[in-house]
């Protein structure tokens, strides 16, 4: 396939999102119909990519030397770009109907659509500046789809926002000058580009500068202490916040930190230095204050952003052991991540479209009235837990094997920290599920009137999550051996 596809599926979204609010749409329908014949025609195009990879790069804009816009297809980028295309189509599906009382829809789907863009715009970057690039679109794109409402609370969550995304961008940035000053390209390259004559006695320097580097792209991975930007922007719409938790924000920061880590400084670098420490001791306790979090709050929607910050921290342990397995590991949570969490939000959403409720202790009796929404949202949260038979076991099993395998000492306390995680995430999970199908004997049912499960148009999306989640948890085998082919590059 001809390298010109990578800079198609680039722009079509962007473009064709740009020109939603000046085309005379007669109807809601007609921009339904050409918004999700826009996400579709990408996601078509991308997966048919994906299937016949481009071989060659395709520079966009030549800076200077080696600086330059320009897109390349390897393993990493197809998992990322994989996940992407397959979701958004649902997620757009599912906003037509959310979104249909939200007001200024032809803005929020401008936005939205230009968001996928911009994404496939960070997995397909051959090279550390296009990522970079790309990487600061994606903040100003999602900016106003969290300030959607313009009400107070979302203003101060997409301020908040803001302020955590550049600061991050500012770390990432001199990250990105000092690779290109010690490495030998800017373009990713598995196993790392650094230069070690031109690095002399600098080792030090530079693993200050990773950890930098690191910390910076993960404020979108909302690794702590740069986690609390995500709860606050749960005020943003449910097909906003799903996308944010699940597919686009938070997966992009975890994917950068897959290429500087792999690609960018390498692993031979790394491994067994204080930095690796340093890094994969802010993620073991991310992971258990994530789940702590969790567990106390009492918004749905914060609920799952406290969980989400626990789970990303998942992808980056298994980044952070430095490992093939353990890029198994974070690649298959990253993935099987995706599909349960966005079911979660969707089912969170779900509710709070019906019916205005957005406290777990308001959700007494739902499942009864909303059978389908919380039987959905109970098996999101078995697979969350890591019960055997659904997706959530399999990535959590690689990165325990994975752990095991290092032989890191402080990887140990990284599998600790996961089996407290999944026995916080059981708790934390079941709470809304126990309260809904089993609100006590004396429970006045006459309270819930008029609550009942959305049209197929939220369904659908929830039916083919649940789904995905017991075919990647019965039969994971050719997911993990095109990952495993992905991680085997990186030796």
């Amino acid at each position: 396939m001809s390298a010109y596809m990578m800079m198609i599926v680039v722009l079509l979204p962007i473009l064709a999102g740009a020109l939603i609010p000046f085309l005379p749409f007669k109807t809601r329908t007609q921009m339904m119909i050409y918004i999700e014949g826009m996400v579709l025609l990408t996601s078509v195009l991308v997966i048919s990519m994906l299937l016949n990879p481009p071989a060659d790069a395709f520079v966009l804009f030549r800076f200077t030397g080696n600086l330059s816009i320009s897109f390349r297809l390897d393993g990493l980028g197809t998992v990322f770009a994989g996940i992407v295309s397959v979701l958004w189509p649902l997620a757009t599906l599912y906003a037509f109907e959310y979104m249909k009382h939200e007001g200024h829809e032809k803005i929020f789907f401008m936005f939205y659509v230009i968001t996928f863009g911009v994404t496939l715009g960070i997995a397909l970057a051959e090279d550390i500046l296009t990522m970079y690039f790309f990487y600061e679109m994606l903040t100003l794109v999602t900016l106003p789809l969290i300030m959607h409402t313009l009400s107070r609370e979302a203003i101060l969550a997409s301020r908040t926002y803001l302020y955590y995304s550049l600061g991050g961008a500012a770390f990432a940035f001199i990250g990105m000058i000092f690779i290109l000053t010690y490495g030998t390209t800017s373009v990713f390259v598995p196993g790392g580009v650094l230069d070690m004559e031109k690095l002399g006695g600098r080792t030090n320097l530079m693993l200050l500068i990773y950890v930098l580097c690191f910390c910076g792209f993960s404020v979108k991975a909302a690794m702590f202490p740069f986690s609390s930007w995500l709860p606050k922007a749960g005020v943003a719409p449910t097909p906003v916040t799903a996308l944010l938790h699940a597919v686009a924000v938070v997966k992009a920061g975890a994917f950068t930190i897959m290429r500087v880590t792999y690609y960018s400084f390498g692993t031979e670098f790394l491994r067994g230095t204080w930095a690796q420490y340093v890094v994969m001791t802010l993620v073991i306790f991310t992971i258990v204050y994530g789940c702590s979090r969790a567990l106390k709050e009492t918004h749905i929607k914060r609920r799952l952003a406290w969980s989400t910050v626990s789970n990303l921290s998942y992808i980056l342990f298994g980044v952070v052991l430095m490992t093939p397995l353990g890029l198994v590991g974070a690649l298959s949570h990253m993935v099987f991540h995706a599909v349960m969490k966005i079911c979660s939000f969707f089912c969170a959403g779900a509710v709070i479209y019906k019916t205005g409720r957005n406290y777990v202790h308001e959700l007494d009796g739902f499942g009864r009235k909303m059978p389908k929404v919380f039987v959905i949202f109970t098996i999101s949260g078995f697979a969350l837990m890591g019960v055997p038979g659904l997706c959530g076991f399999v990535s959590k099993w690689n990165l325990a094997k994975a752990a095991v395998a290092s032989q890191n000492p402080l990887a140990y306390a990284g599998v600790a920290a996961l089996l407290i995680s999944a026995l916080l995430t059981a708790m934390y999970m079941m709470t809304i599920s126990v309260r809904a199908f089993f609100p006590g004997r004396d429970f006045d049912y006459g309270r819930l009137r008029g609550v009942e499960d959305p049209n197929w148009m939220m369904i659908l999306p929830l039916v083919l999550f649940v789904a995905a989640m017991f075919a990647f948890g019965l039969h994971p085998q050719p997911v993990i051996h095109a990952l495993e082919s992905v991680a085997a590059a990186m030796q």
